[in-house]
């Protein structure tokens, strides 16, 4: 592309210089979805580019005395070979732009092939493993990329796994989604990146007003859908019933309030249910799940891999599983055991945990603990064989690892869903003696920066 207006410079611009335009080189890609740039020798953290491309960026954070500023791609001047035409109008910079506004949020790197959203999402893995971990050889070799998961399913365009998807409304009360690091609210029409049942709900059809949020669940064994709607203050239970009123019969409807997850039933059932490795589970409302269709077959399978190669995860095993959920480990664990082994679940969450004793019931070498993670491995000490930990996206932290090095397994298979809380909790266990052993990581979240891990802990010969 040849740029259609003047270059623009910066010289010191006072606060509140957001929506100035600069041309930059594009650097190395970082944590977060975004490369650096510098620009008169300030950092600017640069989204929708590709290492090594020119491109016109408008500043979209930029206070004088902030470390570091941000800024969206409205302009590709010298284009990488990885980039691709974006698939999603309402998320892609140049066109959003274009139109005056931001892209919305959560496909961040759908302008770049899938292979080399992977090789990126592979060097921030091993520069955070570097940086925070002290990590300077990977397991096994290194990591030069993600691994893909559920086959071609998708046509191998990365398109269509989300069976879980949150929505904005718009003041006109249409279905719409955030901008990036931003209270703008974008109407869409579309979510490319879920599953056909949530698409053919036509959410963007409806006429939400009364509602702020819309969570929509469809699982991926095609059971029926659950849309939770977060009403705005004051919205009356006429207006709740009108709104699921606009939906197809065969879909739950129910209210949900998001700073507790409490959930209120409007029309069918208030959870869903989901299957994997051989089982079925419950979920209720706002629980959680893993997001991508293929996501929970792919991470039993790193799990159980690493501790059954490694001689620890057995009949007759003691193991537990930490931030169970609704007890998608917790549930192979106990078929690796057999009766003659026993497995600890901890969940914090009460209603999730509540799920997890339904799910496990028949299972009575499965011990359902509520409560958290540190406080039940103090009251219920054991001679573990190996702990599967699956914490949220803030990771375990200093006081949790220090607990889990105290219990003295044999062995920690770490799931993780951040680079940055995963390397930081690596350094933790290095430092208190223990070895990665074994690394795996997959791409379940195709086109935006996010990836997984899996992880096999072992303390230090």
């Amino acid at each position: 592309m040849i740029a259609k207006a003047p270059l623009h410079t910066i010289h010191q611009p006072p606060a509140g210089a957001t929506g100035t335009e600069v041309v930059l080189d594009v650097g190395p890609v970082a944590h977060g979805g975004h490369c650096v740039a510098r620009h008169e020798g300030r950092v600017i953290f640069v989204r929708h580019g590709i290492p090594g491309e020119k491109v016109r960026v408008r500043l979209t954070d930029a206070e004088e005395k902030a470390k570091f500023w941000r800024a969206d791609v409205v302009e590709v001047l010298a284009a990488s070979p990885d980039r691709v035409g974006h698939f999603w109008h309402a998320a892609d910079s140049l066109r959003a732009w274009g139109h005056g506004h931001p892209p919305v949020g959560g496909a961040e790197f759908g302008h770049m092939t899938l292979a080399r959203q992977r090789s990126l999402k592979a060097e921030v893995l091993a520069e955070q493993l570097t940086r925070l971990a002290g990590v300077e050889e990977l397991p096994n070799g290194a990591v030069h990329s993600v691994e893909a998961v559920g086959g071609q399913d998708d046509g191998g365009n990365g398109l269509g796994w989300r069976t879980r998807a949150s929505f904005s409304v718009t003041p006109g009360g249409k279905l719409g989604m955030h901008a990036h690091r931003s209270t703008h609210i974008v109407a869409v029409r579309e979510m490319p990146l879920a599953v056909h049942a949530i698409n053919a709900l036509r959410l963007w059809d409806l006429d939400l007003q009364g509602i702020d949020r819309v969570e929509v669940a469809a699982p991926a064994n095609g059971s029926r859908p659950l849309v939770l709607l977060a009403p705005g203050q004051g919205t009356k239970p006429k207006r709740l019933n009108a709104v699921a009123a606009q939906l197809p019969a065969e879909v739950s409807v129910a209210t949900f309030d998001p700073a507790t997850d409490e959930v209120h039933q409007l029309r069918g059932r208030t959870w869903v249910q989901e299957t994997a490795a051989g089982h079925d589970y419950r979920v209720t409302g706002a629980g959680f799940w893993q997001i991508h269709r293929d996501a929970p077959g792919a991470l039993v399978g790193g799990v159980t891999e690493f501790l059954q190669n490694g001689g620890f995860l057995h009949p007759g095993a003691v193991v537990a599983d930490l931030y169970a959920g609704a007890g998608l480990f917790t549930a192979v664990l106990a078929d690796a055991v057999g009766e003659t082994g026993s497995v600890l679940s901890v969940e914090g969450a009460p209603g999730t945990s509540r799920d997890a004793r339904k799910n496990l019931h028949a299972a009575p070498q499965v011990e359902i603990v509520q409560g958290r993670v540190e406080r039940v491995l103090r009251q219920k000490p054991r001679n573990f064989d190996a702990l599967v930990l699956d914490p949220p996206r803030a990771g375990a932290g200093k006081s949790v690892v220090g607990q889990l090095v105290e219990a003295q397994p044999r062995a920690i298979a770490y799931v993780s869903c951040d680079p940055a809380s995963f390397a930081r909790d690596v350094g933790y266990f290095r430092q208190a003696g223990w070895d990665l052993s074994g690394l795996r990581a997959f791409d379940l979240y195709p086109h935006t920066h996010h990836l997984e891990t899996v992880a096999l802990l072992t303390p230090r010969a």
